[in-house]
């Protein structure tokens, strides 16, 4: 796999067998690459004799893999790296000595190898004659595949090659594509798969008195919308939050704080192993030295309040040697990204959102928008609803997180050679 490959594109593996509809194959390539897909074939040996492997990569743009034993790819145990590569992995046509191959748990070939190792859904879509479909082992194979979470897609009536009509052929390219793309949250849930992240959300409250305490007007909203979004593009997620009238994500760890110095400790309990920290939450900068520890009575016209600052959660993950990629925001009501721009550079930040906040935007609203830097860059994310922005977000984050572990990877190999 390349380096320059954008991660937030659906990666969809085409498995191809010898059946006669394997002539249609390019054009299931075609389509999906129309839809954004980066689409790796992967031919059985005896489906060469029914479509070209030439034109398979013509239209991907992948050299075709076909062979378990290729020296070059299985240097780096290749039918593995297919099998954690792949969002989801798509049979066109699937024959029934596919499906046999499958239902029984073979591995006699590539394709089979990696439909074993992969964590990625399955979708058959069988092909063959409608005696051969109506079969009671075909049908027995296909009740146990489906049992085990494969989709089958089909097969469809109608004329068949051998000139009989009948249920068995393969459902057309433009059906099977429309099926891989029913429901998005099966490729978009592979964006940050095996991935560890923390995200903090939220304001903090210093005390005062037992009463009294200084925060911020952070509704928690964004933070909690990316790690909903974290968490459905396949993160294992924690959400640590200030005080916040949000019910917290399904399927997400939750951590309830108070205090800037409560959420600087629930982080480092949990920091070491994490590979995506965002800091969305809105940390008071500054505390009260001390808390009285009964209320303060209104005697005076004036009263002084010693404050001190508070530890900074940020900067210290992002000094950390090997440490996770760190994601920071900035809430600024002037000069956005000069402020943004200088946090990122002091911090040590990989990346960093900004927006402006006031009375009619930012803070308590349903909708934000952001600019997104880095050290060499940056990107506008146009006004949205914090759901819909918060998944925008994630995709770029995944999208340099992963060029920078390649990036990490290469200059590892260059120092170990």
């Amino acid at each position: 796999m390349t380096n320059s490959e954008t991660t937030h594109r659906p990666r969809i593996l085409l498995g191809v067998t010898s059946g006669i509809a394997a002539y249609k194959s390019p054009e299931i390539v075609r389509r999906l690459t129309e839809r954004g897909c980066l689409v790796q074939v992967v031919m059985s040996t005896e489906a060469r004799k029914f479509v070209s492997p030439l034109s398979l990569q013509a239209v991907s743009g992948r050299r075709v893999r076909d062979d378990l034993w290729d020296e070059v790819a299985e240097n780096a145990m290749g039918h593995i790296e297919l099998a954690r590569w792949a969002d989801l992995v798509l049979i066109a046509p699937a024959t029934a000595s596919c499906i046999s191959c499958l239902a029984s748990g073979s591995a006699h070939d590539l394709l089979s190898t990696l439909c074993l190792a992969t964590r990625a859904p399955v979708f058959l879509a069988p092909a063959m004659n409608h005696a051969m479909w109506a079969h009671p082992a075909v049908q027995a194979n296909v009740k146990l595949l489906a049992s085990r979470g494969v989709r089958i897609l089909g097969p469809a009536e109608g004329q068949q090659a051998c000139g009989e009509e009948g249920l068995g052929r393969m459902m057309e390219p433009y059906q099977l594509v429309e099926a891989v793309f029913e429901d998005p949250k099966k490729l978009a849930s592979q964006l940050l798969k095996n991935t560890r992240v923390i995200v903090t959300a939220g304001p903090t409250r210093e005390p005062i008195d037992p009463v009294r305490y200084i925060t911020n007007r952070s509704s928690g909203k964004m933070g909690f919308a990316l790690a909903s979004a974290a968490q459905a593009a396949g993160a294992e997620v924690v959400l640590v939050s200030g005080p916040v009238a949000l019910d917290a994500p399904r399927g997400v760890g939750f951590v309830g704080v108070e205090t800037a110095e409560e959420m600087y400790e629930q982080v480092w309990q949990r920091v070491q192993g994490i590979d995506l920290f965002i800091a969305c939450a809105a940390v008071s900068d500054y505390r009260p030295q001390a808390a009285s520890s009964q209320k303060i009575k209104r005697k005076s016209m004036e009263i002084s309040l010693d404050l001190v600052r508070s530890r900074d959660t940020l900067a210290e993950v992002a000094s950390i040697t090997d440490g996770p990629f760190t994601v920071g925001f900035a809430a600024e009501t002037q000069d956005v990204k000069v402020h943004a721009r200088k946090k990122l550079d002091d911090k040590g930040l990989d990346m960093i959102a900004a927006n402006r906040v006031g009375p009619d935007c930012g803070f308590d609203q349903e909708a934000n928008a952001l600019t997104v830097l880095w050290r060499d860059g940056q990107i506008e994310l146009e006004q949205a609803a914090k759901p819909v922005l918060a998944r925008r977000l994630i995709r770029l984050i995944a999208e340099h997180y992963h060029s920078g572990r390649a990036e990490r990877n290469i200059s590892s190999q260059v120092v170990q050679a």
